[in-house]
């Protein structure tokens, strides 16, 4: 409780900062819709031409848009400002003021900044989505919620363990911002289905860069086409990546020097 109360201040202090710049958060909103619709265009483009996209029809396809749209959205709120501000304080030595706090560094380290124009990319994922399952007449049951609610939550496990090894490889290296712009092009794969990748590109984007897990396979729970066992895997590999990144991060911390010693 005292980690949610923690959060909670953290959210509502950030709001307040957000309130002062009233222009930019709009500005950002704004960009971050504008991007969404780009994704929308880009994939309706396609069906232009054919009927299916590597087994996926348009409603379908929109599907993952929408997923890709949303995880964006929340790499924009959360992960970015923090891994951020972790390389900033890095490269200035003023880690201390996390390390020093009685509290988990990680948590303070990843959750204490939130930027809230990265709701507006949610808020345009959930309309792609509604969207496309209203065109599409199909309307999921329990079971198909149940599976998705459990995939999207191992794909945020997932996203937010990568951005967190990103982070931690700043003690040894300070500026990785090469490193993220790459995962950010590679994170545009993730608006078509995995299946339209050829087979090396497919595996290397399923088990080496889990790109289908963050949107194609929770596309396919909440359509009612994911089998259990690949649900099994996904909880598996976002606890095991949680566990690896978060060992990773503890040992890059003592490789830290800060600016006084």
């Amino acid at each position: 409780m005292r980690y949610f109360r923690l959060l909670a201040l953290f959210l509502k202090s950030n709001l307040l900062m957000e309130l002062e710049y009233r222009a930019n958060f709009v500005a950002q909103a704004t960009l971050g819709v504008v991007w969404a619709g780009i994704a929308f265009i880009s994939v309706a483009v396609f069906f232009t031409q054919t009927e299916a996209l590597g087994g996926w029809t348009y409603e379908q396809a929109l599907i993952i848009v929408a997923l890709s749209t949303i995880i964006e959205g929340a790499i924009q709120l959360m992960l970015q400002p923090n891994v951020a501000r972790i390389v900033q304080m890095v490269r200035e030595g003023t880690m201390d003021f996390v390390l020093t706090k009685p509290v988990n560094s990680q948590f303070l380290a990843t959750l204490r900044y939130a930027r809230y124009s990265g709701l507006a990319d949610i808020a345009a994922g959930v309309g792609i989505m509604l969207f496309a399952l209203g065109r599409a007449g199909y309307a999921p049951g329990a079971a198909a919620i149940a599976q998705f609610a459990l995939m999207f939550a191992a794909a945020l496990v997932i996203v937010y363990s990568i951005w967190l090894l990103m982070a931690a490889l700043s003690f040894w290296f300070v500026k990785i911002d090469n490193l993220t712009e790459l995962f950010r092009a590679l994170f545009d794969t993730a608006r078509f289905p995995v299946s339209t990748f050829p087979g090396l590109v497919r595996i290397l984007l399923t088990f080496v860069l889990p790109i289908a897990f963050m949107t194609t396979f929770p596309a396919q729970a909440v359509l009612g086409r994911l089998d259990a066992a690949m649900t099994i895997v996904a909880v598996m590999l976002a606890g095991l990546l949680f566990a690896f990144s978060a060992w990773f991060w503890r040992r890059a911390v003592l490789s830290y020097s800060s600016a006084s010693s």
